[in-house]
């Protein structure tokens, strides 16, 4: 996937430093030349010895380092490759960088570059939601770089929250993307995600439980191959991902129209909890209690996406991908769906409370073809989404099963 291509390393100081030599692993398996640059808050987490005895090349960390300037420059070293990455990408290192700092020999490369930068940001939750941190990162998106990540979850300093360095793998997938390197490189994926909201009155609304994780994971990954992804997304609770399309959408009927506007594509992964109902006439004032009790509230149905995207005679997806969160018979109630509906799959999961999954960092899926029901394992959501993304990847380069 990246045979060929030179990789500039920048290794920023944080426990996350670790997952650095697993990432010079996986560029490697992928056919990449990875050269490092670690610097020196780096090296209380990771040694040179290590990163150099991965990555077969000297590990370069300091900028007036005589016998490099006679071979190699900063100025050539940071233009020599095809990418520069950082990760971790600290706040310090990210306010450098914003600001335009160039006093050690990260910052001077990242300053001096005119190569593409990806940064991994991983730093404790409060100081990635600090609104230095957060201006800083409209600043280097604003010039151009790249992010991938942070992802949420439970930190070294005991917190919880956004802030944890993407894992190596979607790291990987985000270079690749960068690159246009993936497999999936002139694809248009549609990808439906979070829930969406039924207004009863200016206040009250209709609402599945869904945080829209898991479609932003099958986003991210599916961008990460090569995909060209329209990201049309309920009022999630997390982040949409970046580098892909996003279309911002509240009810069933606006979720419906934008899938409209953005057809044709290749796929279609609708991974949204869509609202069933809606109020036929939502009120535009705040529905008051009364003395005659509680209002009356007629309900009509929404659109069906997945069955009208599946359904259609003109403009239908090469692969459509349905999902169905069930607290029981889960296996039966998702293969009755997909022959409903029409479409090829269904990714099928359990989410009664106990499972901890609506909402969670985990999932646990049975996806439903033509040919059975297949049981995978329970894993990180952003795992659950590569899985997907390969598969997928797989099928659009060979026929489909039928219904």
């Amino acid at each position: 996937m990246l045979s060929g291509k030179h990789i500039l390393l920048i290794i920023g100081g944080g426990i996350a430093a670790y997952k650095s030599l697993e990432l010079i692993r996986r560029l490697q398996d992928q056919g990449a030349r990875v050269t490092p640059v670690l610097t020196r808050a780096g090296e209380e987490f990771v040694t040179p010895l290590s990163v150099s005895a991965l990555a077969g090349s000297a590990v370069h960390r300091d900028l007036f380092d005589l016998t490099a300037e006679a071979e190699m420059g900063h100025i050539q070293l940071s233009r020599s490759a095809d990418l520069l990455v950082v990760a971790p990408a600290t706040a310090d290192l990210m306010a450098k960088m914003a600001q335009g700092h160039a006093n050690d020999l990260a910052s001077t490369l990242l300053l001096a570059t005119d190569t593409p930068v990806l940064l991994a940001p991983a730093m404790n939750v409060r100081m990635w939601e600090h609104p230095a941190t957060q201006r800083n990162l409209a600043q280097l998106r604003a010039d151009g770089v790249q992010v991938v990540g942070p992802n949420d979850g439970g930190m070294a300093c005991g917190e919880y929250g956004p802030g944890r360095l993407a894992e190596p793998d979607e790291i990987v997938r985000a270079i690749a993307a960068q690159l246009q390197a993936g497999p999936l490189k002139g694809k248009r994926i549609i990808v439906t995600s979070g829930p969406t909201h039924e207004p009863i009155d200016p206040v009250r609304y209709i609402a599945n439980r869904s945080s829209g994780a898991q479609g932003a994971a099958v986003a991210r990954a599916l961008q990460a191959l090569g995909a060209e992804v329209v990201f049309i997304t309920g009022p999630a609770t997390v982040r949409p991902p970046e580098g892909v399309q996003v279309v911002p959408v509240e009810t069933a009927r606006e979720m419906q129209a934008a899938v409209d506007a953005a057809l044709p594509a290749d796929a279609g992964v609708f991974a949204a909890a869509v609202a069933d109902w809606r109020v036929a006439s939502a009120s535009d004032r705040k529905l008051k209690k009364t003395k005659d009790g509680m209002p009356r509230l007629e309900f009509a149905e929404n659109p069906d996406i997945l069955r009208d995207v599946s359904t259609r005679a003109e403009g239908r997806p090469g692969l459509v991908v349905g999902f169905a969160a069930e607290t029981n018979d889960v296996v039966e109630h998702a293969t009755a769906k997909r022959l409903r509906k029409g479409c090829d799959w269904i990714v099928a999961n359990d989410v009664s409370p106990a499972t901890g999954i609506m909402g969670g960092t985990e999932n646990a899926v049975v996806l439903i073809t033509a040919d059975g029901a297949q049981h995978w394992p329970r894993m990180p959501k952003e795992q659950v989404a590569a899985r997907l993304a390969e598969i997928i990847c797989n099928a659009l380069s060979s026929p489909i099963s039928g219904n």
